[in-house]
């Protein structure tokens, strides 16, 4: 896959993103307390103070723009380091 299909595929998911602030449910993992335990039983050791950390303030408000900014910057993040591991890969070869 070349450059340019990249990019018109993340403009498009980019695009799509508030399709998912449309749905009347949480996003998948996206639950507080009381929905773990609704759905599992319990609450797990490592899930209790998670959601007490957040990078991006007002992220679970239901603000568009923290959506949008949360998804440029987890985008950049995940493009970031799958770059720096096939530059590395191809170093090594």
């Amino acid at each position: 896959m070349n450059k340019k299909n990249l990019y018109i595929i993340l403009a498009i998911l980019f695009v799509l993103l508030p399709l998912g602030l449309l749905s009347e449910y949480d996003a998948w993992g996206e639950w507080d307390n009381e929905v773990y335990k609704k759905l599992i039983g319990f609450i797990p050791e490592g899930i209790k103070n998670a959601h007490s950390f957040s990078i991006i303030p007002d992220y679970g408000e239901g603000s568009v723009v923290m959506y949008y900014l949360s998804a440029i910057i987890g985008a950049g993040a995940i493009y970031a380091i799958l770059y720096f591991m096939l530059k590395f890969k191809n170093e090594t070869n």
